[in-house]
């Protein structure tokens, strides 16, 4: 046998190899008891790929899974790896028309959806059918000639007339699917914002997903261990928890504990009964557990935190570790990167206001606004380049790494002599909620939707719980400022996702704009911060 044929080809050829050596082990628990071994886990991944081949799904067609943590995410989405199908992960409480803007724009032909989502995704479905038929709703013009109807298959609940179980998709034998053959394949489609600020699908390969794991899995000392038990509370949607901690997970064979969502008590509860020593989560953790009696206590059996997607204050890292004992490691990434790219755990030493230095195997640099390199430690705009980058933007390709390999990320940072990165600003406009990224555009041509509203300007502002807060400024002529600010909020929480919904919403008589009419965002974030300092009321 050639020795390439030995080597994992993708994420899902990591689940057999740990069902060939270690068939017995834990591989997955729900915080509701029920567990696959790796062995279960992957008969699993095999009937769901077949189940997905007998269910008219081939190489290449998208398959969006719109479910919590919970088991059936972790085989579906490996199922469709190994059937070298093409997993679209979504937010499970994104609204009908999120939903159907993505269903849409993918031209995904499957959905599985949980009990939970089913109710939002059937709407979803409905107003991309609608959308077929005589182009009215909420899906944009441009996404329809893509869009196809959907079958929809349902985890926990009683499928409708149409749709499908996942029972049924997992129930038959399992029908082993040819080994990959080309890692430049299409893996998963990743909605973020690429450069325009509107949501768009980054496109991963199996070379993308599998180089992350395996640069993380270079670090030294290791992140996670064989031994360790590994808390899966972020979630599996996002790039952080479905590769950083999940493609971890099945690279080490570690144990991962599937938790729903963060509990400030309950997530503790968890991490006690299953003797949890890697926890990995978002910033905002932390600021949640500050006030946490006998904190350290109840932390017992871990041994180390992990924190990305979002900067954390060295305040809140020196206040938890110093009260803790527990080493906070941090990490830079992005989604486009799969996503991890730094790591303090690859800093010669920990340094406040560090997020460390580049992973093994990626190219780190820094350029200043004529392209070259910055003078000593000035600032610039971050360059990376590895295996694990993206292949651009879907669905043609746009925006992803140059001719040399690098891609700019749009993030603005300085280098120190021991190669430790800092974060100093963003070039794009992106707000990060509790880790989730948050696209003033979207917000914005949301509110413009509300009847009176003419103008609307959507900012971030810090937070102390979750990072940022999203704070929309809107001018409506002439209409009750009451009556706007309720027409505004109800509106959002009608189409937006709850982290995206505005937390404040400022209805003002004009907005400051730049001679060419755009509004100068500099200024509404000075206003904040003199909000913050208590010189506006």
């Amino acid at each position: 046998m050639p020795a390439d044929a030995a080597r994992p080809h993708d994420v899902a050829d990591l689940v057999a190899e740990a069902a060939a050596q270690s068939p017995d082990k834990l591989a997955v628990v729900e915080a509701g008891g029920r567990s696959l071994t790796w062995a279960e886990l992957d008969d699993e991944v095999d009937r769901v790929a077949g189940g997905l081949g007998a269910a008219g799904i081939v190489a290449g067609y998208r398959v969006l899974l719109a479910s919590g943590n919970r088991l059936e995410f972790v085989t579906t989405y490996l199922g469709v790896l190994r059937a070298q199908a093409v997993a679209v992960p979504v937010n499970p409480r994104a609204t009908a028309g999120e939903l159907a803007r993505v269903i849409a724009d993918s031209g995904s032909r499957l959905v599985v959806a949980d009990a939970d989502t089913v109710p939002a995704v059937r709407e979803a479905v409905d107003l991309v059918a609608q959308a077929l038929s005589d182009g009215a709703g909420e899906v944009d013009a441009e996404l329809v000639a893509r869009a196809v109807v959907p079958r929809v298959v349902v985890i926990g609940a009683a499928p409708a007339p149409g749709e499908g179980s996942y029972d049924e998709l997992s129930a038959g034998p399992r029908r082993p699917v040819p080994p990959l053959q080309d890692p430049e394949k299409l893996a998963a489609l990743l909605y973020t914002s690429g450069t325009s600020g509107r949501p768009r699908a980054a496109m991963l390969t199996h070379r993308a997903l599998l180089a992350n794991v395996e640069q993380v899995a270079q670090v030294q000392p290791p992140m996670i261990h064989a031994d360790d038990v590994v808390l899966g509370v972020l979630p599996l949607f996002h790039v952080y928890g479905l590769n950083a901690v999940l493609g971890g997970v099945l690279r080490t064979r570690a144990k991962l504990v599937l938790v729903d969502r963060f509990d400030p008590q309950g997530t503790l509860d968890l991490i006690e009964d299953q003797a949890c020593s890697v926890v990995p989560v978002a910033p905002a953790v932390f600021a949640h557990w500050q006030g946490v009696d006998q904190l350290e206590e109840r932390l017992g059996p871990v041994r180390l935190m992990l924190s990305g997607s979002a900067p954390l204050s060295p305040e809140l890292v020196e206040g938890f570790t110093g009260r803790t004992g527990i080493p906070v490691h941090q990490g830079y990434g992005l989604t486009e990167a799969s996503p991890v790219v730094t790591s303090t755990l690859c800093s010669e030493r920990l340094q406040p206001g560090s997020v460390g230095a580049a992973l093994p195997g990626i190219g780190l640099r820094l350029v200043d606004e004529a392209g070259g390199a910055p003078a000593g430690e000035d600032p610039g705009e971050i360059q990376i380049s590895g295996a694990n980058l993206f292949s651009g933007y879907w669905p043609d390709g746009t925006g992803g790494p140059d001719a040399d390999g690098w891609w700019s990320t749009g993030d603005v940072g300085f280098l120190d002599a021991s190669g430790d990165l800092f974060l100093v600003d963003r070039l794009k406009d992106v707000v990060i909620v509790s880790g989730f990224n948050v696209y003033p555009v979207e917000v914005e041509d949301v509110i413009r939707e509300v009847a009176g509203v003419t103008e609307a300007a959507v900012i971030g502002v810090e937070d102390a719980v979750t990072g940022e807060a999203v704070v929309a400024y809107v001018r409506a002529p002439g209409a009750d400022p009451v009556a706007t600010e309720d027409a505004v909020r109800l509106h959002c929480a009608q189409r937006l996702a709850r982290f995206k919904q505005p937390s404040r919403v400022e209805v003002v008589d004009d907005l400051p704009l730049t001679v060419t009419g755009k509004v100068q965002k500099g200024r509404l974030r000075g206003l904040e911060r003199r909000r913050t300092m208590g010189l506006l009321e």
